[in-house]
């Protein structure tokens, strides 16, 4: 399948209660393992715990852009950032909203 790439911070913060950092984690995980995709939760700052499906970075979207200009493989976006929607323009082959994620998973 995809790689999953998560905005995590708005995917957090797309819903109230805003999801607690390991909690997103938690529940990403255990979508992409029923999806059969793999994943990639980026953050600004550090994650929450070790692993490599985590990545944090001082800029997420920053992170992610430099993602999208490398990745090799078929890839989502999470994110309802229209700005970083913008930037990394038609390089993923899905985007699907912070809010919208947050729900389904």
């Amino acid at each position: 399948m995809a790689l999953v790439v998560v905005d995590a911070e708005n995917v957090r913060r797309s819903r109230w209660p805003n999801l607690p950092p390991a909690e997103l984690v938690r529940r990403a995980r255990a979508w992409a393992s029923r999806e059969g995709h793999d994943l990639l939760v980026v953050f600004d700052g550090a994650p929450p715990d070790d692993a490599p499906d985590l990545l944090g970075s001082r800029y997420a979207d920053d992170t992610i852009v430099d993602l999208a200009r490398t990745c090799d493989r078929p890839w989502w976006l999470v994110t309802s950032d229209r700005g970083l929607r913008e930037r990394v323009g038609d390089a993923p082959d899905r985007i699907v909203g912070g809010g919208s994620f947050a729900r389904t998973i």
